[in-house]
């Protein structure tokens, strides 16, 4: 298949672009959020090849994948065709619901010819998409290796724009973390919560293979998110054999059975298991490897794409 889409979530887009598909991602001069192009910080296949909004005028594809609401006009007035009419199209919900949650309505809700693919279960059952057609395929990753050596006795947190989400992302938690062990902030736009004084230093940006690289060297990842859909930053830690924990929030608790991670909402706890795995690398690396056989069975890329490959024959027909 040809497969339109926007390149919006660059490690999800990066499994999703291993398939055996063709894949065109729209571009611009200032690789802005419409036309971000190929990654430059994951390596994706010569598969995905760019376009500009006057290349795709001249352009037919077998499937759109619609990720933000305005992407359906921006089909329409570059292409001339009009997604879910002209062109089969899937609408792909990464996020949580914001507003008056459980109340929020999905921008797709109530029509009938572009499904709805959320990403975790408990998006689906958040968000109300009233007669839309929904299904849910969860998270798949390019396996990054057991590459765990926790030979630093920090804990590593992931987050984008933490300045700017705040609570969601648990940007206020980093202070109590850092009184349990140094924090590494690894993300985007992340500088604005270094405190050096505290122990929590900024890594921005990194490449992914780096990023894997540093997060295998610390002795933790701690997953902080109060209030987003399941971090792909949570299943790439737990799949480079680096222990886990993490906050029982959203989709986390069955995405992070017992055994496989420590998982609490109690911020006292939270504390005690990060400080437990810093003073107690056998436990922590024991942790770590069946929490990496678990990331293995449960997001893996085959099973990810083999999920998307049916629902794209299905909206293709």
């Amino acid at each position: 298949m040809r497969i339109l889409l926007w390149h919006v979530h660059g490690s999800w887009t990066t499994a999703f672009v291993q398939g055996r598909h063709d894949y065109v991602v729209p571009v611009d001069a200032g690789r802005g959020p419409d036309g971000r192009g190929r990654a430059r910080t994951w390596d994706w296949p010569a598969s995905v090849v760019e376009r500009t909004a006057e290349e795709l005028s001249g352009e037919r594809f077998d499937v759109v994948l619609l990720q933000r609401p305005h992407e359906a006009g921006l089909v329409e007035r570059w292409t001339g065709l009009r997604p879910g009419v002209d062109v089969p199209a899937v609408h792909l919900e990464h996020n949580t619901p914001g507003g008056e949650v459980p109340f929020t309505r999905h921008p797709m809700a109530d029509q009938s010819r572009i499904p709805v693919v959320h990403v975790t279960h408990v998006n689906r059952l958040l968000w109300d998409t009233g007669t839309a057609r929904t299904t849910v395929i969860e998270h798949g990753i390019c396996d990054p290796g057991h590459r765990y050596t926790g030979e630093l006795p920090h804990a590593a947190v992931a987050m984008n724009d933490p300045v700017r989400r705040g609570r969601a992302v648990g940007a206020d938690l980093l202070p109590l973390l850092a009184a349990q062990a140094p924090v590494d902030v690894f993300g985007m736009n992340v500088t604005g919560v270094a405190d050096p004084g505290r122990g929590i230093r900024a890594h921005e940006d990194l490449p992914q293979d780096r990023m894997h690289a540093e997060l295998a060297r610390r002795r933790l990842y701690v997953h902080t998110a109060r209030w987003t859909s399941l971090g792909l930053s949570l299943i790439e830690a737990m799949q480079l054999g680096v222990p886990v924990v993490a906050l029982a929030m959203t989709e986390v608790p069955t995405a992070v059975p017992p055994g496989t991670g420590l998982v609490t909402a109690d911020l006292e706890l939270l504390g005690q298991h990060v400080r437990k795995l810093v003073h107690d690398p056998g436990l922590a690396a024991d942790l770590g490897r069946r929490g990496r056989a678990h990331a293995l069975e449960r997001f893996g890329l085959e099973r990810f794409l083999a999920d998307w490959d049916a629902v794209l024959e299905q909206v293709a027909r």
